[in-house]
Formats: C-alpha cells, structure tokens, sequence
C-alpha cells in the first residue's frame, strides 16, 4: 500500500470519528432534539384529533372497554426539545408537565386538528361539542352531604322552565308587586318626614327644615 492510500484512508476514519463523536456530543450531551408525543386535549376550546377504541380488536389498548372516557380519547400533538423535557412521571407528579411550552421556548409546539394534517382523522369543533355536551354545573355541597345536595334540589325545581309561560308570569308578577311595595313605602315616608310648604305660608316654614314648593 503506497503512502497516498494511507492518508486517505487515515483521512476517511477520521471523518467517520468526527462525524460519530459530533452525534454523541448533540443526542446524548446536549439533546438537542425534538422529541413528539400525543397529548390531553381539551375539546371545549381547542380543535382536537379524535381516537376511537376498536370494536372488533382484542388488544389491550385498542379495544373497546364500555367507558366512554376509555373508549374516545381527544388528544393533539405536542414537540418539545428533549434538552427542556424534566425528568418527572406525570402518572404520580401532578406537577409534572412535559410538554407545555414556557414563554418564547424555541422548538416548542403544538399541532391541533387541521385541514391538511388531519386527512384520516376524525376533528373536533369545539362551538358543536359544546352545543351537544354541554358542561355541568358543579355543586357546591361536599360528598355525602344530603341536606345541602336536597337543598340544591329543591331550589333547583322552584327555577321556570323556558317554556313554563305560568310559572314565569307569577316570578314576574311578584317582582313588580315587591318594586311596587317598595316604591309606595318609599314616598309615604318622604311625605312625612318632609312634609311640602306652600310659599308664604311663614307658620309652615318655620316648624321644618325643607326646601320651598312652589304652589301647582
């Protein structure tokens, strides 16, 4: 072998190190990657892919499991860097999040439901769905306490219906005769607190403190 095929091929070795140490030092030092996972979505506000159970599978994880919560899954897909990603489990840390974006994170992103990336799979419009799943109200009351959940109950059944035109007619009706109430208690009190003089009547300024009427 002359000296020119060693120098080539020392040459090319070198380069094949190079090029090894330089992937090492950027995946496994500094890993400065993107990693990409299927994340929660929140159906209510945001365009979410849709994934669905099998019915006809038997695989753990892909068949159906007669839980609607199971069964259909929102989700979106989130890229971080994995230099960003903490070493936490979000299964026991509930402060744990691996993929939500800090503020001006560069490589960080989130993929929704979109034309264009999303030709196989199902979306989500979060005006429909919350038009046909519309949020519940919490109570209030702690678990297990009857007398307020009854309380709840009660005050719930004495609400109009939209279309109970009776029962709206009498809250109306009670809400005038309270304002009405109010209103006459209101004047009958003036009247005799300040009772009205008629200019020049001298006796009746004198004995109170108000302001001069002119006579209609």
């Amino acid at each position: 072998m002359d000296k020119k095929s060693k120098i080539l091929i020392w040459i090319v070795i070198i380069l094949i190190l190079g090029s090894v140490g330089a992937t090492y030092w950027r995946i496994f030092v500094k890993k400065d990657y993107l990693i990409s996972n299927e994340v929660d979505c929140d159906p209510y506000s945001e365009k979410c892919f849709i994934w669905e159970c099998d019915p006809t599978s038997t695989v753990e994880g892909e068949a159906c499991t007669g839980d609607p919560e199971s069964d259909v899954w929102y989700y979106k897909i989130a890229e971080r860097k994995a230099a960003n990603i903490p070493l936490c489990d979000p299964a026991t840390d509930e402060t744990c999040l691996p993929f939500v974006c800090e503020e001006n994170e560069i490589g960080c992103s989130e993929t929704l439901c979109e034309e264009g990336n999303a030709d196989e799979i199902a979306c989500v419009d979060p005006v429909q769905f919350t038009v046909d799943n519309p949020v519940e109200e919490e109570s209030a009351c702690e678990e297990g306490d009857e007398e307020c959940l009854a309380a709840e109950e009660a005050a719930a059944e004495e609400e109009c219906a939209e279309d109970d035109a009776e029962c709206l007619a009498a809250e109306e009706g009670s809400e005038e005769a309270v304002i009405e109430e109010g209103t006459e208690n209101t004047e009958a009190e003036t009247e005799k607190i300040a009772p009205k003089c008629v200019e020049g009547d001298q006796k009746c300024l004198n004995n109170s403190e108000v302001t001069i009427t002119p006579e209609e």
